[in-house]
């Protein structure tokens, strides 16, 4: 151990090679190797990751000018119910995405600053209507066919 900035523990690489060793040590003591670089167990593949994602842009694609959805009914409408996070994860790596008629619970905008601003001004282009800080819902909330949007999990 060698001590470092503002006399914090750093281990150089010697005592860091120790230091994992001596995890493996221990580990196989309590019935079986950790590994350091695994990842989360219900982490999807790849190939599964892909055909989320495709599942969540067709979805969001099917929105028509001037209608909104929320985050959580895009992911039922998926067929991800629970996904809603996947959602805006998609929607920030995406490309050519209506992104603007993505709603939080409710029909607020979750963008803040300038972003915020820009898709309140892309909404009411397409005239979609507020009452205050949320879009009118009851007026603009879009459908999706089937009512696997509908179902609440």
């Amino acid at each position: 151990m060698v001590v470092g900035f503002r006399g914090i523990a750093v281990a150089d690489s010697r005592g860091m090679d120790r230091a994992v060793k001596q995890e493996n040590r221990d580990s196989r003591k309590r019935g079986g190797l950790r590994r350091l670089d695994k990842t989360p167990p219900n982490t999807p593949s790849p190939d599964q990751s892909s055909k989320m994602r495709m599942r969540i842009e067709a979805a969001i694609r099917r929105i028509p000018k001037g209608k909104v959805s929320t985050y959580g009914t895009i992911a039922r409408a998926a067929g991800l119910p629970g996904a809603a996070r996947q959602v805006a994860q998609v929607l920030h790596r995406g490309f050519g995405l209506p992104w603007q008629r993505v709603l939080g619970a409710g029909g607020e905008i979750k963008q803040r600053g300038d972003s915020g601003i820009e898709q309140r001004l892309r909404l009411q282009a397409e005239g979609v209507r507020f009452r205050g800080r949320r879009v009118d819902m009851k007026a603009h909330e879009f459908k999706f066919p089937g009512g696997s949007a509908a179902k609440k999990h």
